[in-house]
């Protein structure tokens, strides 16, 4: 797992949920005020980055991510804690 595979999961995942074009999403892009993105909306985010890297996210973790990049730091950090 790198750093480019899970932006590219993340954007296809908005991409597919959220209607929205592929090459506008960046790690700067944060979810609510560039996407547009509700609460439902991140939930299945999360649901969805939990089940493709088998990674545990709580509630108020979520609730602190806000960037694309966000996401993909905890994916990585959360993966690496896994792994160890």
């Amino acid at each position: 797992m790198d750093r480019e595979s899970v932006l590219e999961l993340i954007r296809k995942h908005l991409v597919d949920e959220l209607e929205v074009d592929g090459a506008s999403i960046s790690e700067t892009t944060r979810f609510k005020e560039d996407l547009e993105a509700d609460s439902l909306d991140l939930y299945t985010l999360v649901q969805e980055l939990e089940d493709s890297y088998g990674v545990r996210m709580a509630d108020d973790q979520a609730a602190k991510i806000l960037t694309v990049g966000q996401a993909i730091d905890f994916v990585l950090a959360a993966g690496a804690a896994g792994a160890a």
